[in-house]
C-alpha cells in the first residue's frame, strides 16, 4: 500500500491499472513477512471502489462481532480500500465484505428476521478465489445460499479428512423422517452407514451428530468417515445427523433442553438400533456438534451417560445459562458439582472466537480434567466459522474412537495405525468395498 501510494503521488499513470492487474491475477489476501520472530505477518483486504459506495468493512469469522473495528481505509487518490492485519501464519477462517455497513455490533442484531436483513447484502470477496459455499436449505423458507470468502495462510496445519481422496470407497446416506411424540415435531436424519456396510457380523459404533444438514454438506461428515476408515483411524462407524424442523426450534433444543435430550436418548436410539446394526455400548456412542450443538451433546452425556459415553463440542457455546441463573457458564458448574460419569471428551475452540466463548471452553476443560475425565483439547488459529470445524471433526473423532484408545496394545499418544489395519473387533467389512486393503 505504502509503495502504491508513492507511484500514485509521483504521478505514474499507470500505477494503479498495474496494481489491479497484478491482485487480479494474485489474488488477495496479500501475505507479507515481517521481521518479528513470532510467526506475525501482514495480511491485507482489498476492494475496488464502486459508485455509491461510502464505507466498507471486512465481517464474518475474521471480524468476529467488531465489524468497526474491521472497516477498510481508502487510499488517498485511488479507487482502492484495504484492510490491513498483523496474524500468526497459521491463520485459517473465513470473512465477507459488507459495503455501506452500518457498522454496529453483531451481537446487536435482534431478532432473526433483523439478522437476515442486517446481512442480505454481505458478500464473498471477489478478489479472493477460495471459497466455502453454504447451499440453501430447500426445506427453509428463508434460507439461502450463502458463501463465504477463505483464508488459509501458508502456516496453517493440514486437515487431511476433508477432501475425496481417488480410491477411497464411499458409504452410503439416506434421509429419514423420524416423528417426535416428545418434542412433537417430525427431524430430518440422514444416516450414514461405512462401506461395505451389511447388516450382520458385529455391530459398528455409533455417532450421533447435531445440526446434521451443516455436518452433511458444510463439514463434511461422510467424507471425513470415508477417509479415517480407509486409513484404519476409527473403528467401523454408522452416524446419525439430526435437523430440528426450524431455527426456533434448534435454539430451544439445543439450549439443555431436558425432551430434546431424552429424544436423542430414547426415540433415536430406538429407531437407530432397531434398523440399524450398531453397538448397544455407551462407550462406543459419540454425541457431537458446533457451537450450540457442542453444548447441547455435553448436556445429552451429563443427562445420559448411559447412552452416550464420548462427547465431542466442537466451539462449544459454554458460556450459556438458563434465563434465571445469575452466573454464567453452567455447564461447567453443573460438571463441577456432579459426581464424575463415564465420560470422555474432546474439545476444540478459536483463537479469534469472542472471549467469553474462549474462556468458558478453558474452564471446562480445568473443571473436567480437575474431576478426572479423559480431555483432549485443543486450540487452533481461527474463529468461530465452518472451515476450521470440518477440519478438525477428524482429528476429534479419530481420538474419541480410534483403536488406539480401544487396544491396550497401542501407546495413547502414539501415532495412528498405519493404513489398512483394522481393530480386530471392528464390525465386518467388504473386502472388496474396500479394494481389498484390510
Amino acid at each position: 500500500m505504502e509503495r502504491l501510494q508513492s507511484e500514485v503521488e509521483a504521478g505514474h499513470a499507470d500505477a494503479l491499472d498495474d496494481f489491479w492487474r497484478e491482485i487480479e491475477a494474485q489474488g488477495t489476501p496479500l501475505v507479507e513477512a515481517i521481521e518479528s520472530g513470532d510467526r506475525a505477518v501482514l495480511m491485507t483486504l482489498l476492494y475496488r471502489h464502486s459508485p455509491g459506495t461510502r464505507s466498507v468493512a471486512v465481517v464474518g469469522g475474521l471480524a468476529g462481532a467488531d465489524v468497526a473495528g474491521h472497516r477498510m481505509r481508502r487510499l488517498p487518490g485511488t479507487d482502492v480500500w484495504y484492510l490491513t492485519r498483523k496474524v500468526r501464519d497459521d491463520l485459517r477462517t473465513t470473512y465477507q465484505i459488507s459495503p455501506n455497513d452500518p457498522l454496529t455490533p453483531l451481537d446487536e442484531a435482534g431478532t432473526w428476521e433483523e439478522w437476515l436483513a442486517r446481512t442480505a447484502n454481505w458478500m464473498p470477496d471477489p478478489l479472493n478465489p477460495r471459497q466455502l459455499v453454504h447451499p440453501r436449505d430447500p426445506e427453509e423458507p428463508d434460507s439461502a445460499k450463502r458463501v463465504e470468502s477463505v483464508i488459509e495462510l501458508p502456516g496453517a496445519p493440514p486437515y487431511p479428512w476433508t477432501e475425496r481422496r481417488p480410491g477411497v470407497p464411499e458409504g452410503t446416506v439416506e434421509l429419514h423422517r423420524i416423528r417426535s411424540k416428545v418434542l412433537d415435531g417430525e427431524y430430518r436424519v440422514w444416516v450414514y452407514t461405512p462401506p461395505g456396510y451389511t447388516a450382520d457380523g458385529e455391530p459398528c459404533d455409533l455417532l450421533v451428530l447435531l445440526d446434521g444438514r451443516d455436518h452433511l454438506e458444510l463439514i463434511p461428515a461422510p467424507v471425513t468417515l470415508d477417509n479415517l476408515l480407509f486409513e484404519g483411524s476409527i473403528r467401523p462407524t454408522v452416524a446419525a445427523m439430526v435437523e430440528s424442523p426450524t431455527i426456533e426450534t434448534r435454539m430451544r433444543d439445543l439450549a439443555c433442553y431436558p425432551p430434546f435430550a431424552g429424544f436423542l436418548a430414547d426415540e433415536l436410539m430406538s429407531w437407530v438400533r432397531g434398523r440399524y446394526r450398531v453397538t448397544p455400548e455407551s462407550g462406543r456412542t459419540i454425541v457431537g456438534g458446533v457451537s450450540l450443538g457442542g453444548l447441547a451433546a455435553a448436556f445429552a452425556a451429563l443427562e445420559r451417560p448411559d447412552v452416550f459415553g464420548n462427547v465431542l463440542s466442537q466451539s462449544g457455546a459454554f458460556w450459556w445459562k438458563p434465563d434465571e441463573d445469575s452466573e454464567p457458564e453452567w455447564m461447567a458448574r453443573r460438571f463441577a458439582t456432579s459426581p464424575r460419569l463415564p465420560l470422555r471428551f474432546y474439545l476444540d475452540v478459536g483463537l479469534m472466537e469472542p472471549d467469553a466463548q474462549l474462556s468458558s471452553n478453558r474452564r471446562l476443560r480445568d473443571v473436567l480434567r480437575a474431576k478426572g475425565y479423559l480431555v483432549r483439547y485443543v486450540e487452533y488459529n481461527g474463529a468461530h466459522d465452518y472451515i476450521s470445524w470440518r477440519g478438525l471433526l477428524g482429528d476429534g473423532l479419530a481420538w474419541l474412537a480410534g483403536p488406539r484408545l480401544r487396544n491396550p496394545g497401542l501407546r495413547e499418544t502414539g501415532s495412528p495405525p498405519a493404513s489398512g489395519t483394522r481393530d480386530a473387533r471392528a464390525c465386518s467389512y467388504d473386502q472388496r468395498a474396500q479394494g481389498g486393503a484390510m
